[in-house]
Order: structure tokens, then sequence, then C-alpha cells
């Protein structure tokens, strides 16, 4: 089988209006535009995988039952190949998920659990999301970063962090993949 790249996406910002920890389905707002730039992304041949950090598991905001039942209906919303998400967070209230993990970005294990099930080819992949942490996992990983201005802005990244492109949204990705 040969290998294809992926789009790595960050969900909060990106595939969904930012809206802090939410969790039930009518809570997420996709974007109107996802679906049709999943298509494309898919068209050219690359795996659209979500990557996302969701420490309201650990913080006792939400259950990782309702996340998955979220992480379902984006699959099915977006025709995403796959959700990979973090619900640890090393100061949370659940016990079982206040550690610290390789999984929660900056750190890549998410991208290495999503290479483990699909036949990726990294070096034509791309990390995309709208924070700092998004970028640094790209840069960990060593793969194209895009940087998309939502809620979080470019100044607010250290200055020594930069993202190969920045763009207002994920239809802008369309033409330089």
């Amino acid at each position: 089988m040969n290998k294809k790249p992926a789009v790595f996406l960050d969900r909060d910002g990106v595939l969904t209006v930012e809206k802090g920890y939410i969790c039930p389905i009518c809570e997420i707002e996709i974007f109107p535009y996802v679906k049709e730039c999943i298509k494309e992304i898919h068209r050219k041949n690359y795996f659209a995988i979500v990557i996302t950090n969701q420490s309201g598991v650990a913080r006792g905001v939400f259950t990782e039952e309702q996340l998955l039942i979220v992480n379902e209906n984006l699959i099915k919303e977006t025709e995403v190949d796959a959700v990979y998400y973090c619900p640890h967070f090393v100061y949370g209230k659940v016990a079982r998920y206040s550690i610290r993990c390789n999984c929660r970005k900056p750190d890549i294990g998410l991208i290495e659990n999503a290479c483990n099930d699909f036949d990726i080819d990294m070096s034509q992949s791309y990390m995309v999301g709208d924070q700092e942490s998004d970028i640094i996992t790209g840069i960990n990983a060593g793969i194209k970063t895009v940087l998309l201005e939502s809620v979080y802005k470019t100044e607010l990244l250290n200055k020594k962090t930069s993202a190969d492109y920045v763009l207002k949204d994920l239809r802008e990705l369309i033409g330089i993949i």
C-alpha cells in the first residue's frame, strides 16, 4: 500500500467555533465550509485527521464517554478520517486523567498514534491549528505548519515560533496543499 500524506487538524478554532469547554453535541458548532474543505483534502489524496487536546475530561467538565459521542458526530458531519484526542491535564480533578503524558500537544503522541493506524507520508504532511501549541506540535513532528487566524492571533505566538503559513481559515489551505 502506498503511503499518502495527512493534514492534521486541531478541532476548536479550525473545524469548530472556539467556545471553551463544550461537550454536548448541540454545543459544538462546525464551521459551514468544513465538510467541503475535508472533501477537497481527500480529493488531493491526503488523510484528514483531527488531533485535539481535550483537558475538559481531566478537569471533570465532561466525561470521556461524552467526548467520544462528540468525536463520532464530528466524523459523521465532516467526514474526517479519524479523531485522536488527549484527555489528560496534570492539574486536573479526575485522578485517572491527571497525568503527564506524551499525547498532549505540543508533544507528538497523537500524531504517532495516527501514524500507527494510517500509512502516512510525513514528509508531505501538514499540521493546521490556531494556537502556538499546534504549531510547535508540527515543528516537533517535522512537518509543515499552518496557523489559522481565529480567536487567537499571531501576536500571541512566541517570537521564536513561526508557522510555515498563516491563513485566514481552512478554505485557504486548499490552495497550498
